[in-house]
């Protein structure tokens, strides 16, 4: 397992002097402008002969460019909200609204491709998680919405970490999904900066905001598409949680994944489940369903299984399923798509577009919680 640290000014000394006059490698980090540097730029004609500027008004000529210099190579953004961030050169030129760089908590990230911890500002975390999470034309404050789940996510798990300065999230579903920048340049391509400018923007108008029930941070369960209603979380899980209850979600039926079919024979479904189908037919198929309208338990042949077990076995979309035996097949009609506890990410697209605002949306599908603050609610990870 490797770890990403900078390189001390020192090894990096040593580095380039031991590779004589090789050039340097690329790097973004910008130099600091030394008055000698300066006064190169001063120095003209033949080797041997310079121009100097006369006495004090050169010395003075000298620290006024010091002193202006710095300001033109950085600006201060301040966002609808009067929060302040900081923009460089380079991101104006790119047009990529950019995010606070002052933020006293980081996320450690294991890598599951290269096997590596990335560590980086929460901000930055929550952006590119969002990135990777939701698409990115969806409106505003879905976006919002989305921001503030994950936000809520990493630190509810950072805080259940129990102290440990190993521990890490990964960058799967199993947490939640991460990109690097690279990874998100690759996958977007031109439209790069216009999609995380859109992004970032969601992040910096909720910055540091988390969702808590009871002064304490939730866990703000997302999925893709719901079948017209979420679910209870003890109908899934196992923990029954008072904010994440049943709701309606017709909004749902506009996503592209709110209808899926599978078929598979009679065969692939006995040695996938383990149970014998010889006497199957359609009105041996018994269903039960929970408040949410997806499937509790169903019998097929001699055992019952969970809608939860079917879905997972057989890879399904979601847990709503009806099955109808054709011939030597049977057939999965799915109604979702993901588990469907707490927030639909197609449900808050489609609150948006009916102007909701992202507090609205967060209120609806998370019962009684609140909106407050990472500094508020989890000072102890900001000291870290």
């Amino acid at each position: 397992m490797k770890i990403r640290n900078n390189v001390t000014a020192k090894k990096w000394k040593q580095r380039t002097a031991s590779k004589g006059n090789k050039k340097k490698p690329y790097t973004t980090q910008k130099r600091k402008i030394t008055s000698s540097k300066l006064k190169s730029k001063f120095v003209s004609g033949n080797e041997g002969t310079s121009w100097k500027l006369p006495g004090i008004l050169g010395v003075a000529f000298l620290f006024s460019v010091i002193l202006v210099i710095p300001t033109l190579i950085v600006t201060p953004f301040v966002s609808e909200n009067n929060k302040v961030t900081t923009v460089n050169d380079q991101s104006e030129k790119e047009g990529i609204v950019t995010l606070p760089n002052n933020s006293a908590v980081s996320v450690t990230v294991m890598r599951s491709e290269s096997e590596e911890i990335e560590k980086v500002p929460l901000e930055t975390y929550v952006a590119r998680v969002v990135a990777s999470e939701m698409p990115a034309d969806f409106e505003m404050e879905a976006l919002k919405a989305q921001v503030l789940a994950a936000r809520t996510f990493i630190v509810y798990r950072m805080i259940h970490q129990n102290d440990n300065p190993d521990a890490f999230v990964t960058d799967t579903v199993s947490d939640q999904v991460y990109s690097s920048e690279m990874d998100l340049r690759k996958k977007w391509k031109n439209e790069y900066n216009e999609k995380m400018s859109k992004i970032n923007q969601a992040v910096v108008d909720t910055e540091g905001e988390i969702l808590t029930y009871e002064n304490a941070p939730i866990f703000p369960a997302f999925f893709s598409t719901s079948n017209g209603y979420t679910e209870n979380s003890e109908d899934y899980w196992q923990n029954k949680l008072p904010y994440l209850r049943s709701v309606k979600s017709p909004w749902d039926k506009k996503s592209p994944k709110y209808l899926d079919q599978k078929t598979f024979t009679i065969d692939e479904v006995e040695g996938v489940l383990q149970t014998n189908l010889s006497q199957l037919n359609n009105k041996s198929i018994q269903i039960s369903r929970t408040e949410g309208k997806r499937v509790k338990e169903v019998t097929l042949g001699d055992k019952s299984f969970t809608g939860r077990d079917i879905r997972e076995k057989l890879k399904l979309q979601s847990s709503d399923f009806s099955i109808e035996q054709k011939s030597n097949h049977l057939v999965f009609t799915t109604k979702g798509y993901g588990h469907g506890i707490g927030m639909s990410q197609y449900g808050a697209n489609g609150m948006a577009k009916e102007g909701k605002t992202y507090k609205e949306i967060l209120s609806y599908y998370f019962q009684g919680v609140e909106i407050s603050t990472v500094n508020e609610t989890a000072p102890a990870l900001v000291v870290k």
